[in-house]
């Protein structure tokens, strides 16, 4: 998944997208609501983690104009307000959640998944699809009584897949929402990740299948395998 962070503070700003890309997020750093604006108009975000003082201007005049552009991208305000007034504004313009700095990582990134978790329309960290359970919190799937680790890229392709079973995901948009404009990859790495979590699905109902020359798609079948 890619997130964007629109924050003015460097240090803070590199601590946090190093902090999440451990977690396997691609995460764009935009220093300014113009810069931000810039990605925008390039790359489709999962997430967008907003300060409020920038140089060029309020977060919540860009929060605001984001929701009346009708872009429903979850947003999660950082902000150094801790008056309760200032919360319930920015809830009302349309922030999916908030912040307050100094905060912990832990914290943050709880939070991310939460947020992520309402859009997806799940109130749990556990899914299932045919016969294949999976954990995002544990960063597990099961299957056919096996339980298999996912490291953090192949938990985020996961996250891809199940978020919407059977639909075709091309090689270019699974690289676009897996890694940041500073990854310097090709789709050979989706390749390399698909071929990882059909290993740790392998046994099972559910298959992650080739759709020649779009790209991937996971499926189910009636019957496992043999």
């Amino acid at each position: 998944m890619r997130f964007l962070l629109i924050e003015d503070n460097a240090d803070l700003a590199v601590s946090v997208r190093d902090r999440l890309a451990l977690d396997g997020y691609g995460v764009d750093w935009a220093e300014s609501i113009g810069a931000a604006e810039d990605c925008l108009a390039g790359a489709s975000y999962d997430l967008i983690l907003l300060d409020i003082m920038l140089p060029d201007g309020d977060g919540r005049a860009f929060l605001s104009a984001q929701r009346s552009r009708e872009n429903d991208t979850p947003i999660i305000v950082i902000t150094a307000r801790s008056e309760v007034s200032d919360r319930v504004h920015m809830l009302d313009l349309g922030a999916d959640d908030y912040i307050t700095k100094p905060f912990d990582f832990l914290e943050l990134e709880a939070r991310c998944r939460a947020v992520i978790r309402r859009k997806n329309g799940a109130a749990s960290n556990v899914k299932h699809y045919g016969d294949l359970e999976f954990d995002s919190l544990s960063a597990t799937v099961k299957v056919a009584g096996r339980v298999s680790e996912l490291r953090n890229r192949e938990l985020r392709l996961m996250e891809i897949f199940f978020s919407s079973p059977e639909q075709i995901f091309p090689k270019s948009q699974l690289l676009d929402r897996l890694f940041s404009y500073a990854d310097n990859v090709s789709e050979n790495a989706i390749e390399v990740y698909v071929a990882r979590l059909r290993q740790k699905i392998d046994g099972g109902a559910v298959r992650i299948e080739t759709v020649r020359g779009i790209g991937y798609r996971m499926s189910k079948q009636e019957t496992p395998r043999p």
